[in-house]
């Protein structure tokens, strides 16, 4: 067994990360208040900080404690340690912001596109609004997490084209356009995911480790998550629904895509769902209500059935626009609920939940970056 001592800059490493993450947690503390919470020495708490302050890290806020004793002094981490960039591309358009380490959004920007803009347009888009958070972000933009309402390749970051998906921005790649602006990593997924992640997070599924996500809207997507984590499979492309085979309305089995141009529920010239065509079905008083729930709830129940065989989940969350409409989960639900294998199904209840979902990986990715970045180099 070794007995070499862990050198004095790991040591001095480990102590500023301590201190790093109990400011990033409570967002301003006093070295006293660092060490009571740490359980590190006062002097060797003092010694981080000084450290910290003269790197441009911490920086004091000019609060002092009041009361008895002598006045403690709040430090908290300096604006220059840079943001995240979150950026959402969905058919309403491009969206980013930039958040702190304490998850504060600064700054946002926007840009419209269209729900079938092709990738130059979409790329200009993600472009200018990043430029433009770039320059309204004091410090660097240090990492960027993007959610894109398109398949994406796990391995490139790329999005990909899918027969009949509703939201067509082509094969655009979110890293290439947006490396030149972030100093560090540009993390892609689908949204379905990132929501999947947001309902495990703050959602129906806190501390779930195995359910699947099901998303009803516009667009149709899946999200299957076991032992804690999403399993995004072999390209990238797990949980794509559209094309699985199901009960059609009159009792045929179709690909789930299928069944809302049965219904005449799609939108015109695309494959997108008409949710306010359907919210309006599901809605309509008497036996064309009921008969309309009946053969969503059908169609619905197909993919939960190889869900529950596939994947063996705890649970299954409905979001989306029409997914998470009151009458849509109890007819799924009671209908669900017949299957010889099933399962508790609820609401989602997370708002913009493949933000959320997105803008919690990209805090955690910064406070990484930010305390890696402040480690002392060996001399």
């Amino acid at each position: 067994m070794s007995s070499a001592k862990p050198s004095l800059e790991l040591l001095r490493s480990l102590t500023d990360e301590h201190v790093l993450r109990a400011v990033m947690d409570q967002r301003r503390m006093t070295r006293t208040e660092i060490a009571a919470r740490t359980g590190i020495s006062k002097p060797t708490i003092s010694d981080s900080v000084r450290r910290l302050s003269e790197a441009g890290v911490l920086v004091d806020t000019g609060e002092r404690t009041t009361g008895r004793g002598r006045a403690g002094s709040y430090y908290s981490l300096s604006e220059e340690c840079g943001a995240v960039m979150i950026a959402s591309i969905t058919p309403s358009g491009v969206v980013a912001e930039a958040a702190d380490a304490f998850g504060r959004v600064v700054a946002r920007e926007q840009e419209r596109i269209g729900r079938s803009p092709g990738v130059e347009v979409a790329a200009d888009a993600l472009a200018e609004v990043a430029a433009r958070l770039r320059r309204a972000v004091r410090g660097s933009i240090r990492c960027a997490v993007v959610s894109a309402a398109d398949p994406v390749d796990r391995e490139t970051g790329r999005l990909v084209e899918l027969p009949d998906v509703p939201f067509l921005v082509g094969e655009l790649d979110p890293v290439a356009v947006l490396e030149p602006l972030v100093e560090g990593p540009v993390l892609v997924d689908n949204d379905v995911n990132w929501a999947a992640r947001a309902e495990r997070g703050a959602g129906r599924a806190a501390g779930v480790d195995d359910f699947v996500y099901v998303y009803l809207d516009e667009g149709l997507g899946c999200a299957v998550v076991t032992d804690g984590a999403v399993r995004r499979g072999h390209r990238g492309l797990a949980g794509e629904i559209a094309h699985l085979r199901t009960e059609g309305p009159d009792g045929a089995v179709v690909p789930l895509i299928e069944v809302f141009a049965a219904l005449g529920l799609r939108r015109r010239g695309s494959t997108a769902v008409d949710v306010e065509a359907l919210r309006s079905a599901i809605e309509a008083d008497g036996e064309a209500g009921d008969r309309m729930r009946r053969a969503l709830a059908r169609a619905v129940r197909g993919v939960f059935a190889a869900a529950v065989a596939l994947a063996d989940p705890q649970l299954i969350v409905l979001g989306g626009a029409w997914g998470t409409e009151p009458a849509m989960v109890r007819a799924i639900a009671g209908l669900f609920a017949e299957a010889p294998r099933h399962v508790p199904v609820v609401p989602a209840e997370v708002p913009e939940p493949q933000v959320a979902g997105a803008r919690a990986r990209g805090v955690e990715e910064l406070r990484d970056r930010i305390i890696a970045g402040s480690s002392p180099r060996p001399s």
